[in-house]
């Protein structure tokens, strides 16, 4: 056990380990900044109320970190365990529509008793896993070429899960999970002819669920819905209506500058920015830190995607190279949504900004994602260290 270990933590990715564990702090901190007067409104002059509970997120969030970055990543592969999370995830996604509940909008939470989950968030590192260890199944036999036995299947999968994840009226979860697939895929190195065929039966299948689409038209054209697509256009008109909090996130973001008002000295977070602790805390952070903390995040967000991507690029199993490239994409789109949300670049989904937002299943389930990504760059360094 002795040499194992010390074979452990001489492979053991510092750098990536202490990136992710700035931004979850940094984020419990700007999270109690943010939520004070919020809290003290809604929780009966509690002004912690949202700290302490991202206190317990993180705690959960320890060895569920802990556990994926020991656990080998290679056994993802196998199919019992492929089977058994695809078979989680689409339980979880089906009883999202018998005994979930809505917020923000979309009916996307189950209430487990001593918290929520909201199953699209566990989708995401699911869809990556079963695509990578499909991927790295076929590629183990061959080139990957064939539409019909490698392509199929999974995407199969990814349009059933996409399906179920709109069906809540999640759009940008459903944008990143999407996404994310499509990554792996092209991490896997399939071939161009490949990546035809597989677009075009994407158009062929929305071209076929466009009738069912416009059958449930009113669940998805919402008039919150419309009035984000107008808020979007021209926030300012709307600024007593739909474009009250991107308008509101665009004064916290002015008033900041370079050095910001200083922590704890936002204005907005007095009533004027709504739940500024979740999609909108960028905002807050920009106003207290300005543009410097900004940067910090950015900065910290940019440096975990660059890394899993160089993971991947040095990485010579194809199955450690789609789990490193998929999970960088989560958090590199999520962290586009949420900012580019803020910003007025696109519209508003409610996407959280990773490792900084207040939310469990956000946090945890993405330090699951960096246990898993950490073991795969142990292997990956370990191998290039015996070579």
């Amino acid at each position: 056990m002795i040499p194992y270990f010390k074979r452990y933590a001489k492979n053991f990715d510092y750098p990536l380990f202490f990136t992710y564990l700035f931004l979850c702090l940094f984020g419990l901190v700007m999270i109690y900044s943010a939520s004070m007067a919020w809290s003290v409104r809604r929780y009966d002059f509690e002004s912690d109320h949202f700290y302490k509970k991202q206190i317990l997120n993180l705690i959960i969030s320890v060895p569920v970190f802990l556990l994926a970055a020991i656990f080998p990543y290679k056994h993802y592969r196998k199919k019992v365990i492929m089977i058994t999370m695809l078979v989680v995830m689409f339980v979880l996604l089906a009883l999202v529509h018998l005994i979930g509940y809505s917020a923000g909008g979309a009916q996307s939470w189950i209430n487990l008793g001593f918290g929520n989950l909201q199953p699209s968030e566990l989708a995401k590192i699911i869809i990556v896993l079963y695509f990578a260890g499909v991927f790295a199944n076929k590629a183990s036999k061959g080139p990957i070429d064939s539409f019909n036995q490698s392509i199929a299947p999974p995407v199969t999968v990814l349009v059933l899960a996409v399906a179920f994840v709109l069906s809540e009226v999640d759009m940008g979860s459903a944008m990143i999970l999407f996404l994310t697939a499509i990554s792996v895929m092209a991490a896997s190195g399939i071939k161009i002819r490949t990546f035809v065929k597989m677009s075009a039966v994407m158009v062929g299948g929305l071209a076929v669920t466009m009738p069912i689409l416009y059958l449930v038209r009113d669940k998805f054209i919402t008039e919150k819905r419309l009035g984000r697509i107008e808020a979007f256009l021209n926030p300012f008109e709307y600024e007593q209506g739909f474009g009250y909090q991107v308008v509101n996130g665009y004064y916290a973001i002015g008033a900041g500058g370079w050095k910001g008002l200083g922590l704890g000295q936002s204005v907005q977070k007095l009533g004027y920015l709504p739940e500024p602790q979740t999609d909108f805390i960028m905002a807050i952070i920009a106003e207290e830190l300005g543009i410097i903390g900004v940067l910090i995040v950015i900065g910290g967000l940019g440096f975990i995607v660059l890394r899993a991507l160089t993971i991947a690029l040095r990485a010579e199993d194809p199955h450690a190279r789609m789990i490193a490239a998929g999970f960088g994409s989560i958090i590199g789109i999520q962290t586009f949504i949420n900012l580019g949300g803020l910003l007025g670049i696109i519209p508003l989904t409610g996407v959280p900004l990773p490792f900084i937002s207040y939310g469990g299943t956000s946090v945890i389930l993405l330090s699951l994602a960096m246990g898993i990504l950490l073991n795969v760059s142990m292997f990956v360094k370990y191998e290039k260290t015996r070579t």
